[in-house]
This record gives C-alpha cells, structure tokens and sequence, in this order.
C-alpha cells in the first residue's frame, strides 16, 4: 500500500551503528491507524459517534472472502467479527519481517553472502527461461529499476500489462518470484532430524507468507518428470577451488543448493508461487456467518498484485533462516568470535 511510508525507527539493541546485544526493538509508524482508532481501540468499545465510512468498516464484516483466513479463522476462534481475523492475517505483518531480516542479512552479507530476488511469472506472462543469473549485483541493479522486479524490460512490460488487464476487470493476479542466496559455505543445515533440514525450513518460511502456495528448489517439480541421469549435478574437484565449496564444484546446479536438507556450496535457488489476492472488487458468492444466507463477499481496501512486493519478503525470509542455520554452525557471543570459527573452518582440509 503507497500510502506507508514504511520508515523504521530503531528504540533498543543498537548504539552508534552497533548491536549491544539486547533485544532490538524496531516501531514502524502505520499512519493508517488515525483512521482506525474508533474501531480498532484495544481496550474500549467502538464508539458511537462513528461517520458512514467507519460504520461500514466496523460492521459490515460478516461475509467471508473464498481464498482467506476470514471463515476458517472466525471457527477457530468463535468470532462473529471478521475484522477480528483479517487484520492479524493480513500481510501487512510482513513489513516487520522485512525490517527485523534487514539484521541478520547484514551479518550475512558481512561473509559475503549474496541474496537477490526477482520476478519470474506474473499472470500467464513468464520470463523466458535461460536468462542469465551469473552477476548478481546486475540483477539486483535491474530488479531495482524495474517496476515489477523484472530482469528483462519486454517481459516487463506484458506483466505491467497483465496486471492492467485485471484490474480493469476488477480481477487479480498471482505469480512466481525466484529467490538466490549466493557464497553460502557447505554444510549449513542438518540431517539428523527431519525439522532440521535447511530446504525445509526455507520451505517452512516461504510459505508462512501471505498468499503463497507452492515452493520449488532447483528444479523443483521438473525434475520428477525427468530420469536421475540429467537431474543430478554430477561432482568435480580443483585443488585451488572455492575454500567454501573445500574444492569441490559443480557445472550444473538442479539441486539448488542442497541436498540432503544440507547446502552443498552452489546457490540456493527457490522459486515461491503466489495465488491471485482473495479481496475482489467483484467479490465472489459467499455466505453471511451471523445470518446464513447466501451474501457476496465484503470487500476491503486492496492491491490487485502483490508479486513483485513478494519477491521483497521471500529474500528478507531467506536471509532469516539462512542465518540461523549459519549460527548454528559458527555462532558465538561476538562477531570476532564468529569470524575466527569461519575462518577456521574455511581453512579446514577435507
């Protein structure tokens, strides 16, 4: 949503630039909140003095959109006042998970790892597979650029126009974002229990996002219409190689990173599937929880796609869990501590 401007204020943890190592405490102003103080007040009632845009938004909440939390939580929870579950489900939360990630990203990036992200389908409009994903920071530079995080300015343009298409039906639109985490060292991850694995988990995180349903890695569902012979990366070895990969190298890189729920060195790649938003400006039949006659679905303030955005989260998430599963392995109380485990590791012989 343009109207937030989504700056971030840091009120514990850091001094000077520098973690302590206290909690870290981010607020993020949502200027929205001026307009909801009447209904959404924690503690007292919904005032009486409500004008008509506030009474529609504070009692006109009782029929469920097909494709949300709406029903399914308002069950669970008993609740007769939707409102009470869409506003925790919506995907307005994922703006402190972008904010916190920003912490350990930047450990990472402190040993050179590498994550970028970019928009690969919106719609039926695909980016024509084979594109080049070598220079990282070239993509970056394009995402950045591009209005919908895309590589390449003509597929830029159909997705512009497919997401134009929609909405002037009143309609949505899903799609597929790509995520790369790149300089990871082997051996992040673990085997020996099954919450352990590190595609998991990647997994795990991605689909805890709003609207997501479907995570590949590497190849993903392509490789199970395809014989073992050409799925898997076969292995090579070169005595001045990559201390992170202790030598070792592969030409082709269908795992995407892992195996075995561990990374073997190459890039993590993960492709992250988006279903078209639940909130239609041509809402869809549904029926009316307290009555229980058939209604259409209440409508709520909404974007028609929210790929691009999405492609922005699922690397906050990647670098979350990727960073977990670096501490696992080097954490220590200080980041010297952890530069001297990785150092040493990397100068470890295999």
């Amino acid at each position: 949503m343009k109207i937030e401007k989504d700056q971030v204020q840091i009120v514990s943890g850091v001094r000077g630039s520098m973690t302590l190592g206290g909690p870290i405490t981010f607020v993020i102003p949502n200027r929205d909140w001026l307009n909801w103080q009447n209904i959404m007040d924690p503690v007292k009632p919904i005032a009486k003095n409500l004008n008509l845009r506030e009474k529609r938004l504070a009692f006109e909440t009782t029929k469920p959109r097909p494709g949300h939390a709406d029903l399914a939580g308002a069950i669970k929870w008993r609740h007769y006042d939707l409102r009470n579950v869409l506003e925790r489900a919506s995907a307005r939360e994922t703006t402190a998970r972008v904010a916190i990630c920003c912490v350990p990203r930047q450990l990472m990036e402190h040993f050179n790892v590498q994550f970028v992200s970019h928009v690969v389908r919106i719609a039926d409009v695909e980016l024509k597979s084979g594109y080049d994903i070598s220079n990282l920071d070239k993509i970056e530079k394009l995402t950045e650029e591009s209005e919908v995080r895309c590589i390449d300015k003509r597929t830029e343009s159909k997705m512009i126009a497919a997401i134009k298409a929609a909405k002037n039906k009143r309609d949505s639109v899903g799609g597929v974002v790509e995520v790369i985490v790149r300089g990871l060292p082997v051996g992040l991850g673990n085997l020996s229990q099954w919450y352990k694995r590190l595609d998991g988990r990647l997994a795990q995180a991605m689909m805890s996002i709003q609207s997501v349903k479907g995570v590949e890695v590497g190849l993903g569902f392509k490789a199970a219409a395809m014989r073992g012979s050409k799925v898997h990366d076969e292995i090579f070895y070169n005595k001045k190689g990559a201390a992170n990969k202790k030598n070792f190298y592969r030409k082709t890189n269908n795992a995407g990173g892992l195996e075995g729920g561990i990374t073997n060195g190459e890039d993590i790649v993960l492709r992250v599937a988006s279903k078209p938003l639940s909130t239609l400006n041509q809402p869809l039949k549904t029926v009316d929880i307290k009555s229980k006659r058939p209604a259409v679905a209440m409508v709520e303030r909404t974007d028609n796609c929210v790929v691009p955005a999405l492609a922005v989260i699922c690397e906050a998430m990647a670098a979350f869990v990727v960073c977990d599963a670096f501490l696992e392995k080097f954490g220590s109380d200080n980041l010297k501590e952890i530069e001297n485990n990785y150092k040493s590791y990397l100068k470890s012989s295999f």
